[in-house]
């Protein structure tokens, strides 16, 4: 499983680690994720995915997770993300 958000694509980051002797040594920045439920209110079904932190902000922002997924980008998304991206906005153009 890797470490990339699966909705908004945030992954490991590379940087210095410093010490106090000025040394500078390669770490890696790795993005706080944890496993989520999300319900999609045009579908009446929950899914599972794991996100950053951050992006749980992000998603109550915007006000859910079919408001989050429709101002997405595509190539920021997990095939399981962009799967039901197109199920809500197919269930949005039915309704």
């Amino acid at each position: 499983m890797s470490r990339r958000c699966e909705l908004s694509g945030k992954g490991v980051l590379s940087g210095n680690r410093v010490s106090h002797s000025n040394i500078k040594t390669r770490r890696r920045y790795l993005p706080n994720l944890s496993p989520v439920s999300l319900d999609s209110e045009t579908l009446g079904r929950s899914f599972r995915f794991r996100i950053a932190t951050s992006t749980l902000r992000s998603v109550d922002h915007r006000g859910g997770l079919d408001a989050y997924l429709a101002k997405a980008r595509d190539e920021d998304l997990s095939p399981a993300a962009l799967k039901v991206k197109k199920e809500i906005a197919k269930a949005q153009a039915s309704a």
